[in-house]
């Protein structure tokens, strides 16, 4: 997929399809740049899921 880089404000950047943020559940993410290339990445919450996991396999204990 191809985007323009726009102007927002006295920034510039992209709008990102909200299809593919939900598709990807991303509502926060962390930037990097290595040389030219700019990656986006999922903010993730340690042990996110973890709960669900447990459930899933059994494992979870309430006290």
């Amino acid at each position: 997929m191809e985007a323009a880089i726009i102007r927002i404000g006295n920034s510039k950047g992209i709008s990102i399809p909200a299809s593919l943020l939900k598709q990807c559940g991303i509502d926060k993410v962390i930037i990097k740049v290595d040389g030219s290339i700019i990656t986006l990445a999922p903010v993730r919450v340690p042990r996110q899921g973890w709960e669900q996991a447990f459930k899933k396999a059994g494992l979870l204990i309430r006290r």
